[in-house]
């Protein structure tokens, strides 16, 4: 019997920065969010797109696979694993739309006896999270802006649904790290770190980590053929960086500047 099928836009090798150890990014498509800062916009969509380049050339971004198709593809860094204590990691998008095939990539993944972890902003019903918790060694959870009205003004979604499946998933015992994709001027005033972290804390998670707004997705939206909000925005020099950080740990929070 041939395994479930779903789409994925890219798998990425020898990445350090999603998850412990050296892993191998797996990049399903869809996405819920449509968050003003996405690097990675041709994740968004769940059908394949098309990328047009300034020289003429065209790529489709998304492809069908198999889960048996894509685990042939991760195992061959399987040494690599091994030998730092990586795996696979489920990215976006948001896996967690595509859940029947992100349920056989990661059993899959554990009948080869690979660690496992999922990228996610959460945005899912609790069923389809908890339907692929048990083969999930480490989450790590997207927490954007933790005033709801912000949270639909900068994504286009409520973020209760987040917060709560993020509490499940914290009652549940489940391995999370929490995330925070640092944005200058939508989500790194003091208040909102302040209360994301009493939040998280509540929860008992105590690992932060910042991560530091970048441009590197500029591109793809002129090859997507759509307009960047956030054209005039910079990225946080390093003591701003730092100086955030320090907000959460004075919370109590074991904070780390990058994945």
């Amino acid at each position: 019997m041939p395994s479930e099928s779903g789409t994925i836009f890219d798998i990425q090798r020898y990445a350090l920065h999603d998850g412990h150890g050296i892993r191998t990014l797996v990049f399903l498509k869809g996405c819920p969010l449509r968050c003003a800062w996405c690097h990675n916009p041709e994740g968004q969509e769940r059908r394949p797109q098309v990328l047009r380049y300034a020289d003429g050339e065209e790529k489709i971004a998304g492809r069908t696979a198999t889960a048996d198709e894509v685990l042939a593809e991760v195992e061959r860094d399987t040494l690599f694993f091994d030998e730092s204590g990586g795996g696979v990691t489920f990215s976006g998008g948001d896996p967690l739309m595509q859940p029947g095939f992100l349920l056989a990539l990661l059993r899959a993944a554990k009948a080869h006896d690979l660690g496992t972890a999922v990228e996610t902003a959460g945005y899912a019903r609790w069923q389809d999270v908890d339907g692929v918790r048990p083969y999930v060694d480490r989450w790590l959870y997207d927490v954007k802006v933790f005033d709801d009205a912000r949270h639909r003004e900068w994504t286009g979604v409520s973020n209760r649904r987040i917060l709560q499946n993020l509490r499940r998933l914290a009652l549940a015992g489940a391995r999370v790290t929490v995330r925070i994709p640092l944005v200058p001027g939508v989500n790194d005033d003091e208040a909102n770190l302040l209360a994301t972290g009493r939040f998280l804390l509540k929860l008992g998670l105590d690992e932060v980590h910042l991560l530091p707004y970048h441009r590197a997705g500029l591109g793809k939206y002129e090859r997507l053929g759509r307009a960047y909000a956030l054209l005039d925005l910079r990225e946080p020099s390093a003591d701003e960086m730092a100086r955030h950080a320090e907000v959460l740990e004075r919370c109590g929070l074991k904070t780390r500047i990058g994945g």
